[in-house]
């Protein structure tokens, strides 16, 4: 593999198709860890689209030099702080896009740093004294706020075209 920047970033997009690819044949399978194996692909597919993230943010960071070119968290690069010392198109669409709690990119950044928190049980409401102790549970009704496979392939083909379309305006001529 040759040792340019940019084969990371194109090594971990590939990479995150294909735990995407196998967590669809998971989703498709009846064995009894299918559940199990939906999520780690998911979680898979997280942390390679996390990685291009930053291998994208190394490519940039690379090509105008930068000393945080090496920053081992992509939040260490979309920062003010750097975009403060010199400007630079690439990365302050970057940092609009990461500041913007509802795209793809802040998404993407907070559901990997979601992937090393503890878990944590669901706020119960208080409820009335008055109430009866028993209470009847529906298991029917438990829905998982868990990222679809198609939410997952739309953040890594807008990561692949943002990484493409950046890359045009980096060549030196």
């Amino acid at each position: 593999m040759a040792h340019e920047l940019y084969t990371r970033t194109n090594q971990k997009i590939y990479f995150a198709g294909l735990a995407l690819e196998a967590m669809s044949k998971a989703g498709e399978g009846r064995a009894m860890n299918a559940q199990a194996l939906v999520q780690a692909e998911r979680e898979s597919a997280i942390f390679h689209l996390y990685g291009a993230l930053l291998g994208l943010c190394h490519e940039i960071a690379g090509f105008y030099r930068l000393p945080q070119a090496n920053a081992s968290r992509v939040e260490l690069l979309l920062t003010q702080e750097v975009l403060d010392a010199i400007a630079i198109p690439e990365l302050a669409e970057m940092v609009e896009l990461a500041r913007a709690p509802h795209t793809w990119l802040a998404q993407l950044v907070v559901t990997h740093a979601a992937l090393y928190q503890p878990l944590q049980a669901p706020k119960k409401v208080k409820t009335d004294v008055f109430q009866p102790l028993i209470e009847a549970v529906n298991l029917e009704d438990e829905t998982s706020e868990e990222l679809s496979r198609e939410k997952l392939e739309e953040w890594r083909q807008h990561l692949k075209s943002l990484a493409i379309r950046f890359r045009d305006g980096l060549n030196e001529c």
